[in-house]
């Protein structure tokens, strides 16, 4: 009886023992697909994410932040244009990404490159307020608001942290509100002169005419030369990031020319210069018609392919062309 008591139990024991072996096999061999399957469903959303925070945004009208009763003050919609064009890069979707070191930010190329178009039209717009605008004459004090803006909006723009770029950013972006609130009151200064648009039109002319250069340089001409220096053919890596920066200056300078229309209104109209500030807003305007391509195309000659890279090229330069009218009207008694 003992015999048959112990063998009984014995058995029981082996099949635990393979019930056991079976179940935690079963287990392992279920770890490896539902691994793969979170992996995958989670690519899938850093894809949908990455295209959402990629997509441009639209150009719109800007107006003052008052009560659209009150009578406009001088220099108030530059303000708010630049507070608002800096509050774009921080606010819209996905934030500012450049300085992402996560997926899908970090995967992400054209956006971080259309960032840094921005804001270098942002930064040229607040040194100018700073140097000139904003003061009366070259021995004049500048303005404190200006002078906190300015070396803010200047900061990496890829710095994660210690400080992030976008808490210097928002700083700065402070700054600008809180010079625009004293403007409303009358406790700031802008004034609207010929010179000072035309030292401005000057800093817009050298920036698209590198960009136009650097798009130009997508395609091998052969010996074109600058000077004495042969012109570098920009690398392929490149084209697209070039592309989208140029976009992106390019959608800041909408924004701000119309700014200028309104409160440089009086100098424009007395330099007969309404026209060319016109043709310079409706070339920048084609820049940014719909990419219906997937990637940005660098074909030849008159292949069969695109070159978007020469086509952004030719908005740019005829818009640089009227700019360089614009600011010869500015510029004369």
């Amino acid at each position: 009886m003992r015999i048959g008591k112990w063998s009984t139990g014995g058995g029981s024991t082996r099949s635990a023992d393979r019930s056991e072996t079976l179940s935690s096999g079963t287990t392992r061999s279920l770890v490896a697909p539902v691994l793969i399957g979170l992996l995958l469903i989670y690519l899938l959303i850093c894809v949908v994410v990455g295209w959402y925070w990629s997509r441009e945004p639209d150009l719109q009208p800007i107006t003052s932040t008052r009560d659209s009763q009150t009578v406009p003050v001088s220099g108030e919609l530059t303000a708010v244009t630049v507070a608002h064009l800096m509050s774009t890069l921080l606010n819209k979707p996905g934030g500012f990404i450049t300085n992402d070191v996560a997926p899908p930010g970090l995967w992400l190329d054209n956006m971080p490159h259309w960032e840094f178009g921005v804001l270098v039209q942002v930064r040229d717009m607040t040194r100018a307020m700073r140097r000139d605008m904003a003061r009366s004459q070259s021995q004049s004090a500048e303005d404190v608001d200006l002078a906190k803006a300015e070396p803010l909006f200047h900061f990496d723009n890829d710095s994660w942290a210690f400080p992030a770029t976008e808490s210097e950013y928002q700083s700065g972006l402070n700054a600008m509100e809180k010079y625009t609130r004293r403007l409303q009151a009358g406790d700031a200064d802008f004034y609207a002169r010929a010179d000072n648009l035309a030292s401005w039109v000057g800093d817009v002319n050298t920036r698209l005419g590198s960009l136009s250069q650097r798009l130009s340089a997508s395609v091998d001409q052969g010996a074109i030369t600058d000077g004495s220096r042969p012109r570098e053919k920009t690398p392929w890596t490149e084209i697209d990031d070039t592309f989208f920066e140029a976009r992106g200056s390019a959608w800041a300078l909408i924004h701000l020319l119309r700014a200028i229309e309104v409160d440089f209104a009086e100098v424009i109209g007395r330099k007969n210069a309404k026209a060319s500030l016109h043709q310079i807003i409706r070339e920048l305007e084609a820049t940014q018609e719909p990419l219906w391509s997937p990637i940005i195309l660098n074909g030849g000659g008159y292949g069969m392919l695109a070159n978007h890279s020469l086509v952004m090229a030719n908005y740019l330069s005829r818009a640089n062309a009227a700019l360089i009218d614009l600011r010869q009207l500015l510029e004369q008694g």
